[in-house]
């Protein structure tokens, strides 16, 4: 393969951890291949006159803490000029989230954008799983708060969070008891007028919840996030710990169910959550735990995602 032009779309990377970070692991990888990086951030892409470009920088990276990054002088940049752009900024999955992935549409795929603008726009981590009923726990997409009230009494103990947010932020573990369902049903609504979710709670959350990566559709492995104690979520955001873990039968079977599907959509860098034979949540936005399932298995997973991004490439 000869070396290729990379951009990534992403968050600040002075603020990122990078023993931690799935976009810092995958530049890397990059230019260890000998491909050449660019980087900006998502408020910097612009459509000009037929034109997508992004103001960035030039970029090399490192694995030192602290002084992980070089970059060159501020410059515009034609992403059509790019071979590989990655979308790889963190939700919110916001109408400023959405613009971006509209105007990526119009470079891809002569420039390949990872993963897919068109499907990662229509297809929200906690909308997709919708597609698959008899995987997931029983899930209600409401904003009217006497139809969450009437899920609750027939599910009684249920998990209720934004439908658009990540990182365990917001996410409320309620009993048939709690009073708090209305105060928070108001809360949410005072931040936007979007609807919540909610999904009957799975007591199987206090082993874990395992996250999988898939690259191109197919499972790579899997780490356990563990809750802290006295924490119902288990994203590492919000001290969950990670732990080695396995695939199990039930792991095979559901990405046998969805691999298919991600695979003929773009969606290259997959990660989707499972709480004990459940899939909550497929996400395809700014999936991470690269690194960690790394560590763990002694693997290469950024070279697999490389190999499927090349693969693509003429």
């Amino acid at each position: 393969m000869h070396p290729l032009k990379i951009a990534f779309q992403m968050d600040p990377i002075d603020a990122i951890d990078i023993n931690a970070d799935s976009s810092f692991r995958l530049a890397e990888e990059a230019q260890a291949r000998g491909h050449s990086l660019f980087y900006y951030t998502p408020d910097q892409l612009s459509y000009q006159e037929g034109r997508v470009m992004a103001r960035g920088q030039d970029l090399v990276v490192r694995r030192e803490v602290g002084n992980h990054f070089d970059v060159g002088e501020m410059r515009e940049q034609d992403l059509s000029e790019l071979d590989v752009v990655w979308l790889r900024q963190d939700p919110p999955f916001d109408m400023g989230y959405i613009t971006t992935t509209h105007i990526l549409d119009r470079v891809h795929p002569d420039t390949l954008v990872v993963n897919d603008p068109f499907w990662v726009r229509n297809y929200p981590e906690k909308l997709l799983v919708l597609d698959f009923p008899d995987l997931t726990p029983p899930t209600a997409i409401a904003r009217d708060l006497d139809t969450l009230k009437a899920f609750r009494s027939r599910h009684e103990e249920v998990i209720l969070k934004p439908l658009y947010g990540n990182g365990g932020a917001g996410v409320f573990k309620l009993t048939a008891q709690d009073s708090n369902l209305a105060s928070l049903h108001e809360l949410f609504s005072g931040i936007n007028r979007e609807p919540l979710i909610m999904q009957k709670f799975l007591p199987d959350v206090s082993a874990g919840d395992k996250r999988v990566i898939l690259v191109d559709g197919e499972p790579v492995g899997a780490i356990n996030r563990v809750p802290a104690k006295g924490e119902t979520r288990s994203n590492m955001h919000v001290g969950g710990r990670p732990e080695k873990v396995g695939l199990t039968e039930r792991d095979l079977e559901i990405c046998a169910r969805i691999g298919p599907l991600l695979r003929e959509k773009g969606q290259v860098f997959v990660g989707i959550d499972v709480i004990g034979d459940y899939l909550t949540e497929i996400n395809v936005t700014s999936p991470t735990g690269i690194q960690e399932l790394e560590r763990f298995d002694g693997v290469n997973i950024a070279e697999k995602i490389w190999e499927a991004i090349e693969a693509k490439l003429p």
